[in-house]
């Protein structure tokens, strides 16, 4: 047990013990599959209890790391140190007229069918996004047209210091995948959605168009991260990857999806080094050869595992 773990654990001894786990593989709780432990992974329950992890961890000085649903993230292979936070406890959707609220740890394809059993229109581009309603807001996350920016009105966090605060959506500065968030480390407890009234038949239709859509050309078979990189501008990143001949290209475990080259699928226990060494040969060929800079999507969270050498 290292110096984090035996600190939390004076530190949260009024915590449901089922709510805190130690040294925990995270494999699990990745679309990827992959990644190191976790020091000490805390799953709350309540409001309250998120923002005390918050202050508790700045008061002495514990790393603290948001974790959603691990949808478009890539955890390094030697784990996380200090405290991840879990929010998959809080998951409550709620209905106020045109106006929807979902706790961060919901499942945003959760929401967009509960907008669809409202008759509210809106959100049915999410309905095949796999993550968390935090994680969805935290990289303005969006596809066929649609992104979180285009519904949301507001958002309670949790700021560093572990007092809650609501911000508008102005305050977001909501951008193609970024938000203030990435800049400051808030946790959303909860996003607060305007949607519209619509005919259900219509959203039904909708989501299951995009639906199709979405299992006919992504590689769901396998696991993976989702779109590794951003669209550059004026291009389309699948289309560059393709044409550089990477399709099908391998590094260990990790290999560039032969149905859509914007992934990179899990085909063979990857690890976390096999895709990050995958990512680099991408975005080096295709600079090489189109001079276009692919950034990624995808957030890297987590410590390289260190080999030590027998002597």
């Amino acid at each position: 047990m290292n110096a984090y773990q035996s600190l939390c654990k004076s530190l949260f001894k009024d915590f449901d013990a089922d709510h805190i786990k130690y040294s925990e593989s995270l494999r699990n709780y990745t679309y990827t599959r992959l990644g190191g432990d976790a020091d000490v992974l805390i799953s709350p329950t309540t409001v309250d209890e998120v923002a005390a992890v918050v202050k508790r961890a700045a008061e002495h000085s514990i790393p603290l790391t948001m974790m959603g649903y691990g949808s478009n993230m890539i955890v390094r292979d030697g784990g996380i140190r200090g405290i991840t936070l879990s929010l998959q406890h809080l998951n409550s959707i709620r209905i106020d007229g045109h106006s929807l609220t979902a706790q961060g740890g919901a499942a945003i394809i959760d929401v967009s069918r509960r907008a669809l059993a409202e008759s509210l229109t809106g959100l049915e581009f999410a309905c095949g996004i796999p993550g968390s309603v935090g994680g969805a807001l935290y990289m303005n996350a969006g596809a066929y047209g649609g992104q979180m920016s285009d519904v949301v009105e507001s958002a309670v966090v949790v700021t560093p210091e572990g007092d809650i605060v609501t911000l508008q959506s102005e305050e977001l500065l909501l951008g193609y995948r970024t938000s203030v968030f990435m800049g400051r480390p808030y946790i959303i407890l909860e996003v607060t959605m305007k949607l519209e009234l619509g005919h259900p038949a219509e959203i039904k239709a909708k989501m299951d168009e995009l639906t199709h859509a979405r299992e006919s050309k992504q590689p769901l078979e396998y696991p993976s991260c989702g779109s590794v990189f951003k669209r550059p501008e004026g291009y389309f990143a699948g289309k560059l990857i393709q044409d550089c001949g990477l399709q099908g290209t391998r590094i260990g475990g990790a290999e560039v999806s032969r149905k859509h080259s914007g992934f990179i699928v899990n085909v063979d226990n990857a690890t976390a080094q096999d895709y990050l060494n995958l990512i680099a040969l991408i975005q080096e060929t295709v600079s090489r050869k189109f001079n276009v800079n692919l950034e990624t999507e995808v957030i890297v969270i987590g410590e390289d595992l260190v080999v030590q050498e027998n002597k």
